[in-house]
Order: C-alpha cells, then structure tokens, then sequence
C-alpha cells in the first residue's frame, strides 16, 4: 500500500518542477544593477581617502603649524631690529615726580631711530627651546602618520565590509527563489491532495523568512557603502562597482616577533618617543631660567624737533646681563612642573607600549582564526548542501515532513553566509594585523 501511494508522487514530481521554474522564471531580479556603475579599486579607493578626508588634511596642517614652533624658537638666535617714533610737547621745566624714583626732566622733541638687541648667550636654555619644540614638531608629523593609517584601515574595513554586504545579499536572493520553488511545489501537491494545508503554512514562513532576510540585505548594502563613502572623504553615498582582491596568505604565528616589528613600525610608538624626549629638553630648558642672559642693544636715530639741549642725532651701544636672583618661586615651580610633566609622557610612553602588546596579540589571534575559518566553512557548506538534498529527497518520497526540510534549508543558508563572509572577515583580520603591525599603507 506504501509503495501504491508513492508513485503519484513520482509521477507528479516531473510536473511539479516544471511548474515551478516557470513561477520562479517569473520573480523578477532584485540584485542590483552594477553594469552603469563606476568601478572602484581598493588601491584607488585608499587614494581618494588620503586625499580628500578632512581629519587627514587637519593632522597635517597641524603637524606644519608644529615645525612654525620650532622656528619661533630658533628665533631668538638672530639679531631683532625695531624702529620707533617718538614725539613729545612738554610744560617748561616739567620733570616726572611720581610714578619713578628718577625725575627726568621731559623735553619737547620728535625723533625716529631703530634699536637692535642680539642674544649673546643665554648658557643653552633657547638650544633646549629649539630641541623641545623641534622634537614635539616631529611628534605632531608621526600623530599624523597615524591618522593617516586609521584612515587607510577604515577604508579598507569599510570596503571588505561592503564586497560582504553583497555576498550575502546575493545569498538570500537565492534564498529567496529557493524558498519560492518550494513553496509553489508544495502548494501543487497539496491541491493534488498529497499534502495538508500544514506544508503549505510551513513553506510560507520559510519563504517569509528568507524574504526578511532578503531585506535586512538590501539595507546592510545600502548602509555599507554609505560607510565606504564617507570613508572616502565624500559627503553624499556613492555606490560603486567593488573589486575583489586575493585573498593573503596565512598569518605569521610568530607573536613575539610581530611585537618587535609593531614597536619598530608603529608610528605613536615613535610619536610618542618624540614626546618624552620633547618633555626633557624642555626640562632643561626650564633649568636654565636659573642661569644669566646676556644680550648686545644697539640704538641710533635722528630728532629733528628739539629743545635746546638735546642734539639733532643719538647713538650708543652696551650690553644687558640679567642675573635671576630671586623670581618668588616662580623657575622653580616651573622646573618642578616639567620635571613630572616629562615623568607623565614617559609611564604614557610605557603605557602605550604594552598597549600595542596587547592589541597585537589579539590581533594575530583574531587573523588565524579568521583564516581557519575558511576551511571550516567550506566544508560547512559542503556538508549543510549534503544534508539538503538527502532532506528534499526524503521529503519527496514522503519519508520526512517539512520541517526537516525546512531545518535543511535554513542550515544551508547560514553556511552560505558564513562561507560568504569568512572571506572577507579575513582580510579585515589581516587590515588590522598590519595596522597593528604598523606596516598598513
């Protein structure tokens, strides 16, 4: 009796399919059309960042402002040259009687002249000034350096995460026309009353779900490649036709050697150095406020509105030493400022290398296991294709109910998505195994 009920079955199947390829012929495509879109590379995509992201431009026009500083302080080496105006109308006789311990007597007069002072020697605290700021100046040029490879790794992790979106948009777009197939020929078998109305509910919500997911998708495109443009530099969403790019070779398992390499490459370890060795010469700097100043002033010019006992040109010349010999405090809590300050940026210098430890470790951890998971999920994908199609015979052949069927076919979608994605999750591990690495460009 099995076996007089099954060759219906057999012999509707043939018309069954049929009937549904031409329902699934009539779907219409939701993929979307790239044909019209302009191509983008990856190497042309981290060309366009570097070009046009404002945070990048600001880093390096901070990190000129920075060299300006060094040149305000090497200023103090060359002779300054002013020249002045000066014009008085005074009461006979008027001298100054308070306000000053001297009572200059003050004569009607106009005159012009120019006055030069040069730094003879300040015992090195404009040398440490120089060091200090020349120092900081190459600090701001690695911190913008970095910016630069943040802003090549968001490229980079934004692009991957777009070419993802599409692969998995691409799954359930299939999902969808699966779920279809299925569910037309159920609905066939259930009008030939070989079916109950159970497999029919059954393959609508599988059909729903897979349109669900179908739309989460399509939003996931559309949201990746407003990520991509803004890592571009670009204000309103593009999309564009992505290319894909080999896949990298295993990671090297070598941690402590990725360690050394990071210290070696990683420009805030190097921006960093450049801190504390700023914050040194600037606590010499501060020392020598202990120390005399002497300069050489020179003045000359002409007055040709005078009284009487002032002479029609002047001239003179000396020197200045200024000895600190008591300031309130002041050098010294200066001194004791920058003394901890320099202690602050070397534990920051301290902190930050156990930091990129850390971060490095996990991230080679996080790269070879996104490179084991290729493998993985491909046979993940073979097997999960194996279980659906013993599922759909034995369903055919009356031998499972749809839920088997439907547990199938779920699990093969998701092992399509995650074969989908393991690609691209590995070459984001790997973007940031060499950011880490300090070797991304």
């Amino acid at each position: 009796m099995k076996r007089l009920f099954l060759w219906p079955v057999i012999l509707l199947l043939p018309a069954t399919f049929a009937f549904a390829q031409e329902r699934k012929a009539a779907i219409p495509p939701t993929s979307t059309a790239t044909g019209a879109l302009p191509l983008l590379t990856l190497d042309q995509a981290k060309a366009l960042a570097v070009q046009n992201r404002p945070l990048l431009r600001a880093e390096i026009y901070t990190a000129e402002a920075a060299k300006r500083v060094t040149g305000e302080a090497r200023s103090a080496y060359y002779p300054h040259v002013y020249g002045s105006a000066t014009g008085v109308k005074s009461e006979n006789g008027s001298r100054v009687t308070a306000g000053g311990l001297n009572n200059p007597i003050i004569y009607s007069r106009f005159a012009d002249g120019l006055t030069a002072s040069q730094l003879v020697t300040d015992f090195g605290r404009t040398h440490n000034l120089v060091r200090s700021a020349d120092y900081s100046a190459k600090a701001q040029q690695k911190n913008a350096d970095a910016t630069r490879a943040d802003v090549i790794l968001q490229v980079d992790q934004s692009y991957f995460a777009a070419l993802q979106a599409q692969a998995v948009l691409r799954v359930a777009q299939q999902a969808v026309r699966d779920r279809q197939l299925v569910a037309d020929r159920v609905q066939v078998l259930a009008k030939n009353k070989l079916k109950s109305s159970l497999d029919v509910s059954f393959a609508d919500v599988d059909l729903s779900k897979a349109k669900l997911l179908l739309a989460q998708a399509q939003n996931n495109v559309t949201a990746a490649f407003a990520e991509l443009s803004f890592s571009l530099g670009d204000s309103t969403p593009q999309t564009y036709q992505l290319q894909d790019e080999a896949v990298p070779p295993a990671p090297s398992a070598d941690v402590s050697r990725l360690v050394s390499q990071a210290f070696a490459n990683r420009p805030e370890v190097a921006s960093s150095r450049f801190e504390v060795e700023s914050a040194k010469a600037y606590t010499k700097a501060e020392r020598d406020l202990f120390l005399p100043t002497l300069s050489a002033v020179g003045t000359a010019g002409l007055t040709p509105y005078r009284q009487a006992p002032l002479m029609s040109r002047y001239a003179a010349a000396g020197f200045n030493l200024n000895i600190p010999i008591f300031t309130g405090t002041l050098y010294a809590e200066r001194h004791g400022e920058a003394v901890y300050r320099q202690r602050a940026s070397e534990q920051r210098f301290n902190e930050l290398k156990d930091k990129i430890a850390r971060d490095v470790r996990v991230a080679a951890l996080n790269a070879n296991t996104a490179y084991q998971r290729l493998d993985l999920t491909k046979q993940l994908l073979q097997e999960a294709g194996l279980a659906l199609n013993l599922a759909q015979s034995r369903y055919n052949l009356g031998l499972s109910s749809i839920v088997e069927l439907s547990q199938a076919q779920l699990n093969q979608t998701q092992a399509q998505i995650d074969e989908a994605s393991a690609k691209y999750d590995y070459q984001i591990a790997i973007d940031g195994l060499d950011y880490q690495l300090g070797i991304l460009n």
